[in-house]
């Protein structure tokens, strides 16, 4: 039996911004009845601060997929297009509280919703336009080889059953699961080839003053400018060993997505340009 958080119950007994905008800037749908999810995302976005001032959603799924839906309207309503758009399917299912590994494909759907209502909005083509363009792997449930390798990149699934989890593909009859084995294959190996290729090689016996003065060299030089685009910003208050202490600044210190920040990205980069070991804490 699958365990949800009371945050997750909450969504879906009491879900927001449930409707369609009459007069929306921007639609987002995604899924097929047939196949069990369907969303649509309708937006409405300020012309001069590209700020999202309304955000509604009809879902057609399980209580995951209603729940995913509305905290994703919750979300993006006050950002901008552009900070709406950095919103991972990580960042929906930390907001909840976290989903059963089996649920994580509604946090999927309910950012490629987000994904075309914004590529939409922009007249722009789709990244999933491309996906739909590639070979059907998955014939239950209508999933394309480019989406399986998209969705295993972001996410870093490293096996079927999360493939599954993630996408429903290999969830139904079971065919196609030798060939999610050979893209899982593919991805690792081309990962490995851009380890070998771009990332630098961590530090090993650093000295303390070199330790702080790599991360203080990372941080201006890698970690602040991305932070700063956004309209947030980073403070280094100590660094202890391994641990770093950092607090979020600007539009950084009240997202929802922090968590997210300070360890997919801040930590991350540390890790990648100084040492391995290094944990990243923030400091309230």
């Amino acid at each position: 039996m699958w365990e949800y958080t009371e945050k997750v119950k909450d969504h879906y007994m009491n879900p927001r911004n449930v409707g369609v905008i009459e007069d929306a800037d921007a639609i987002g749908e995604v899924g097929n009845i047939v196949c069990g999810d369907a969303l649509k995302l309708t937006l409405k976005v300020d012309k001069r601060s590209g700020k999202i001032i309304d955000a509604k959603f009809q879902t057609f799924g399980c209580g995951s997929a209603i729940a995913s839906s509305s905290a994703l309207t919750e979300m993006i309503k006050g950002k901008t297009l552009s900070e709406a758009e950095k919103i991972t399917n990580q960042d929906i299912a930390t907001y909840l509280g976290g989903l059963p590994q089996e649920k994580m494909h509604c946090s999927v759907m309910g950012k490629e919703a987000l994904e075309t209502a914004i590529a939409r909005y922009r007249g722009k083509k789709l990244e999933r336009e491309e996906e739909e363009e590639g070979k059907i792997v998955c014939q239950c449930f209508g999933v394309t080889d480019r989406k399986i390798e998209k969705v295993i990149r972001e996410n870093n699934l490293t096996t079927v059953e999360q493939v599954t989890n993630y996408t429903k593909a290999g969830g139904g009859c079971g065919s196609c699961i030798p060939r999610i084995e050979e893209i899982l294959k593919e991805v690792r190996g081309r990962k490995e080839e851009e380890k070998v290729e771009k990332k630098p090689s961590p530090r090993k016996g650093l000295t303390n003053l070199q330790r702080i003065q790599l991360v203080q060299e990372t941080i201006e030089k890698s970690i602040r400018p991305q932070l700063q685009r956004d309209g947030g910003d980073i403070e280094l208050i100590d660094i202890e060993g391994p641990k770093v202490l950092i607090a979020l600044r600007g539009m950084c210190a009240n997202c929802v997505a922090a968590e997210a920040t300070v360890k997919g990205q801040i930590e991350a980069k540390l890790r990648e340009f100084v040492d391995e070991d290094i944990i990243v804490e923030e400091v309230k």
